[in-house]
């Protein structure tokens, strides 16, 4: 996990010297808010917007590897910048702009991992939102953590409404009555 921290850090340092707004999510912010689990790359979001996505791009793989020749085009058109530092850790970028990836941004807070080594993460509520819409079996697994860990501070009013749009985009009211089957039984 140290070795995931600091490529976490360098990542995180890069971004603010160029003052970018940003937060770490995925299996880095399960750590602080869910039942830690092994997790073997970084995982944030960058606010580009849209329109300026190039820039930061360009910047990045400038800086840091990618894991594939046309990593620069797959961001573009997924909005996934797909990297590896130079000591082997995978590092994918979200290229944030939507309102609630602002969202997201702006209610992160730093959290010391270790000491002299804070991190800044999406809030608990942020986290069980992004890991229900993704959906995949392990989101639901770090769903379950966070809602094993964080209990009552949860803010469910928060959680539902940022979630609900985002489950109708995908056309998935599925997404939002697994969430509520988890929280019952957490209950």
């Amino acid at each position: 996990m140290t070795r995931l921290l600091r490529a976490a850090r360098s990542v995180q340092s890069f971004c603010k010297r160029r003052r970018w707004r940003f937060c770490f999510i995925g299996g880095i912010a399960v750590q602080r808010w869910g039942e830690p689990r092994l997790t073997r790359d970084v995982d944030l979001t960058i606010l580009t917007g849209f329109g300026h996505e190039g820039k930061y791009i360009r910047a990045l793989l400038g800086h840091f590897r990618p894991r594939f020749r046309d990593a620069a085009d797959f961001a573009i058109r997924n909005r996934v910048l797909l990297l590896r530092t130079a000591g082997g850790v995978d590092v994918d970028v979200s290229l944030g702009g939507v309102a609630f990836e602002e969202s997201v941004v702006r209610r992160a807070t730093l959290f010391a991992f270790q000491p002299k080594l804070e991190l800044l993460t999406c809030s608990a509520e942020d986290l069980v939102v992004l890991k229900s819409f993704a959906g995949r079996e392990q989101d639901w697994v770090d769903v379950a953590g966070i809602l094993v860990r964080q209990g009552k501070r949860l803010d469910w009013r928060y959680i539902l409404r940022e979630l609900r749009p985002l489950a109708d985009l995908k056309d998935s009211p599925e997404t939002l009555e697994r969430l509520k089957q988890l929280r019952r039984r957490g209950r």
